[in-house]
């Protein structure tokens, strides 16, 4: 795991290129890539992707522990950072939080103070970053980050959490506070900010039954706003309709089949399919859960033996009167991969490997090729390999989607500090891209452009709102839709307040001039299927995606 209890052993080679021949020759590349490409940004931003959450300003907001050691990146105008709590430098002058600006692809040395190793967080209505929690020194505190300000830096909140919130989830609620659930040790939830009523933790004993007597498996549990007002909150096998208002826990969903856990330090990864809104109602709601490792797979790992990662997905109607998984096989067992959703509603399965489990030194056979996951194809047909990466994502690695419809990857590093040569996995502190394969040039004349409204316009729920845009190729209006994308907070295989929504109105398609398009459509009808904030709205034509633009929801 990764906490100052985790140890384990690396297999050391003379270098990265030697490492990057071995695993080809473990790894099944006979699985051949069908699509996608990748580019490289920045050969490195100077400290490694540990967490990730894009702004609506198009800034990216990077972050990794302090106390892994100086970083390769200095804090600016000769600042320096004292902490005598810190297990490595009590004064360290360099950066271990970054803004990456994504249109001029330039990068900006941060300063956070206390130790935000493992914490968690969630974009407020005014899209600003709220994140919560960490390690040490940073285990109580609330940290924020303002979207509007140019130039501004971390503001810290000492003793912002009632209780120590390591590995916990946070996830925005319809009322706009966020609640924060779990976390090693932590058997509760809170919520920030806090109010007259909600000054105190309340008890969920189920974060304790899932909880492994010498693995946990619950720690990072994967939590998604029901379209009722409700939290669905899965944990290890289990999951839980949550009445967080009234502390009552509505509906247990049976286990997932094979009872294999699915969380930290498991680590598999989930979504919630799209939300398709008509006349005001969501219908049907899905929760995907994919990959992770085998019962006992931590433990085995911390004595030398990698257990191949899980091949399956569970997907599940969470809205059922009758609940129950259908099982599903990946093409590539995978272990701290993380699940993108994408504008078109597609899901994007990239990062980890196919042994072992995520803490320190504990995974193996990175998995290059990422996945397409095509939830509304038959089953049996909905999984296709992409092409792939030739940079290893392991542990502590990220991935968030841009408004130009690429994906953003960084991270990895499954050592204690930083370490670059002479180990299996050297720490990356590269930052590249993935661009899905509706971004390839034949895919051009079917692209949208959106012309109007501008971005940052902003909306108030059950308004009507028309959406005028341009495409090259002739429009069938059975083949457009409008989706607004909520940015998640990423980190440890997990999309924190990941959401999309599908809106009403995507057969009223008609054209206004020569390639000009407008359609209508209605904002979603309440916080309880749209928290208000910052979304990225995309025009998507025959599975191609416009680039976004930003939408507020008021």
């Amino acid at each position: 795991m990764s906490g100052p209890m985790a140890s384990g052993s690396c297999i050391v080679f003379s270098s990265y290129f030697h490492y990057i021949f071995f695993a080809t020759l473990l790894y099944p590349m006979a699985v051949a890539g069908l699509g996608g490409s990748w580019s490289l940004l920045h050969p490195t931003i100077g400290i490694s992707a540990m967490h990730m959450q894009l702004l609506p300003s198009n800034r990216v907001i990077i972050y990794e522990r302090t106390d892994i050691g100086a970083s390769k990146i200095s804090l600016p105008d000769g600042k320096c950072r004292e902490d005598k709590y810190d297990y490595t430098l009590k004064k360290d002058c360099t950066a271990h939080s970054i803004e990456y600006h994504v249109a001029s692809n330039s990068i900006r040395p941060l300063m956070v103070l206390t130790d935000v190793w493992c914490s968690s967080g969630a974009l407020m209505a005014d899209g600003s970053l709220v994140q919560s929690g960490g390690f040490n020194d940073g285990d109580h505190v609330v940290r924020v980050f303002n979207n509007s300000c140019i130039k501004c830096d971390w503001e810290e909140i000492q003793s912002g959490l009632i209780q120590r919130r390591w590995y916990a989830t946070n996830h925005i609620l319809p009322d706009g506070r966020q609640i924060v659930i779990g976390g090693r040790g932590q058997f509760n939830y809170e919520f920030y900010p806090k109010t007259v009523t909600s000054e105190k933790t309340y008890s969920l004993p189920f974060l304790g039954q899932t909880n492994d007597a010498n693995s946990e498996n619950n720690l990072y549990p994967f939590v998604f706003l029901n379209p009722d007002g409700h939290l669905f909150v899965f944990a290890n096998n289990h999951a839980i309709l949550l009445d967080y208002s009234r502390n009552q826990v509505l509906r247990r969903y049976p286990e997932i089949p094979g009872g294999d856990p699915r969380n930290y330090p498991s680590t598999g990864s989930a979504v919630l399919l799209q939300l398709v809104v008509v006349n005001g109602n969501v219908a049907l709601m899905e929760v995907l859960i994919c990959g992770g490792a085998p019962k006992g797979a931590f433990i085995n790992a911390q004595n030398g033996k990698f257990d191949g990662a899980l091949n399956t997905c569970g997907r599940i109607k969470i809205s059922d009167q009758d609940p129950r998984w259908l099982m599903e096989t990946m093409p590539l067992g995978r272990v701290m991969g993380d699940m993108l959703l994408l504008p078109n509603g597609d899901v994007l399965i990239i990062n980890g490997g196919s042994k072992g489990t995520a803490g320190w030194e504990y995974g193996r056979n990175p998995v290059l090729n990422p996945v397409i996951y095509r939830h509304d194809k038959p089953i049996n047909s909905r999984f296709e390999v992409q092409n792939p990466s030739t940079i290893p994502r392991m542990y502590h690695s990220t991935a968030i989607l841009l408004p130009d419809g690429r994906v953003l990857v960084g991270g990895s590093n499954p050592h204690k500090f930083y370490s670059f040569t002479n180990v299996l996995f050297p720490t990356e502190l590269s930052l590249e891209a993935f661009s899905p394969s509706y971004l390839d040039p034949n895919s051009s004349g079917s692209r949208p452009k959106i012309i109007s409204p501008a971005t940052q316009t902003k909306i108030r729920y059950w308004e009507q709102m028309t959406v005028r845009f341009i495409v090259q190729n002739k429009v069938d209006p059975h083949s457009v839709a409008v989706t607004l994308v909520a940015p998640s907070f990423n980190t440890h295989s997990f999309s924190m307040n990941q959401r999309l929504l599908v809106l009403d109105g995507g057969n009223t398609v008609k054209e206004v001039g020569k390639s000009m398009y407008e359609v209508n459509t209605v904002a979603p009808p309440s916080g309880n299927i749209a928290p208000a904030g910052y979304y990225m709205l995309f025009v998507v034509h025959q599975e191609v995606p416009s680039e976004g633009i930003w939408l507020v929801i008021q």
